[in-house]
């Protein structure tokens, strides 16, 4: 199949991340088995969603591994021109939910199976299709510990997530918190015997500013991070439930993005600190009130190296253009985490990602078609295959 066929085919499964992936993945699984490769699923505790990990050639070390999540975020409220399950074509461009984050590289990776179960590798290709990855990268999460284990050591990890076929070497990570405070509920006029919990949240929220403007202080000099430091944004919050009562609950959700070198963890037991002062704070006046934080998802930076990855990459893109830095994470730091090499590079621009009427070029699909046949043909085929010509696969 081609891949534009093969991305009909993946966008008319809506994986929103707040429903399953499994009729994608079962497709999938399909797919390689009537092509000879056998795919093994990494499920979540569920049962209800899957990573698909499967292996193209021989299991030894050098290998490179394809890597793409499953999921994509809602179009609820969205004002699409045309069915964003439905892949459409206009000028030049395919446009449907997923094509550009990140359906699109995941087409071009299943189109070029045939001709790798044609070849004779020397080295191997894995393909490994992660769920969960725009909620927190959970899929990954669960998956890395698991290849580790079974694969040996990649000379490189492509994340084709859309940098608009550049190659990116660094991004920041991004931590998930959700805070629940508990206060005693009173009549507002009597706030000395009880405790609102809106305002020890606002407690919170204050600190979280403070450590924000502390973090914006220590920039670190990678070209093309922006901005250049740690940040901490409080996102959401709920609680109350009348004006003229203090609030016996509030829940807030705030998050850390930490550049390459920097880590949550500091962040959050500094929110934990502030909160275990405030909650003794109440107790002294006998009033009771409690604080506790959740770290929903903790995904590292991607830090910048001058690694197999990004050589290799670099060499079949035949391009001498600088390496950039990309505002958004991605899965790209949890495998670098694992000690394997790892850059970001696939077709599409994150600016069309999330939106209404997403899509992706066609001429960079064709891009990452050619940089893949020839990163593959240069590293894993057989000497005498590395030099002949690939088929097309439109």
């Amino acid at each position: 199949m081609r891949t534009r066929e093969l991305l009909e085919r993946l966008v008319g499964f809506p994986t929103v991340s707040r429903d399953s992936n499994l009729p994608l993945i079962d497709w999938v699984r399909d797919y390689l088995d009537d092509r000879g490769v056998h795919s093994q699923l990494v499920t979540n505790a569920e049962g209800t969603k899957a990573n698909l990990f499967a292996c193209i050639g021989p299991e030894r070390e050098g290998g490179i591994v394809l890597s793409g999540h499953t999921d994509v975020v809602p179009v609820d409220g969205q004002p699409w021109s045309s069915d964003p399950f439905r892949l459409s074509e206009r000028d030049g461009r395919l446009y449907g939910r997923g094509t550009s984050d990140m359906k699109g590289f995941i087409a071009v990776t299943l189109a070029l199976v045939p001709e790798l179960v044609a070849r004779r590798l020397e080295r191997p290709v894995y393909l490994a299709f992660t769920y969960d990855e725009e909620v927190g990268c959970h899929g990954a999460a669960a998956l890395i510990p698991q290849l580790r284990r079974v694969v040996p050591t990649p000379a490189a990890v492509i994340v084709g997530e859309p940098t608009n076929m550049r190659i990116a070497t660094a991004h920041k990570g991004i931590c998930f918190c959700r805070t629940v405070a508990t206060g005693t509920e009173a009549h507002s006029s009597l706030v000395h015997r009880g405790v609102s919990a809106v305002m020890l949240a606002g407690e919170l929220i204050a600190h979280i500013g403070e450590l924000a403007r502390r973090a914006a202080q220590h920039p670190v000099t990678i070209a093309g991070l922006e901005p250049p430091f740690t940040t901490l944004t409080a996102n959401v919050i709920h609680g109350g439930t009348a004006f003229n009562i203090l609030a016996g609950r509030c829940e807030l959700e705030w998050e850390v993005r930490t550049v390459p070198g920097d880590h949550a963890v500091r962040y959050v037991e500094e929110i934990e600190r502030r909160a275990a002062a405030l909650v003794s704070e109440a107790q002294r006046t006998g009033r009771r009130c409690g604080i506790e934080t959740t770290v929903i998802a903790d995904v590292p930076a991607l830090a910048p190296e001058e690694g197999s990855a990004l050589a290799l990459v670099r060499d079949a893109l035949s391009t001498e253009e600088p390496q950039i830095a990309i505002p958004f994470a991605t899965e790209a730091g949890q495998y670098q985490q694992a000690g394997w090499s790892t850059v970001v590079c696939g077709p599409g621009d994150i600016d069309q990602a999330h939106r209404a009427d997403e899509y992706v070029p066609i001429a960079q699909l064709e891009q990452c078609e050619r940089f893949l046949r020839k990163l593959i043909a240069s590293h894993c085929s057989a000497r005498e295959e590395a030099g002949s010509p690939a088929r097309p696969a439109h």
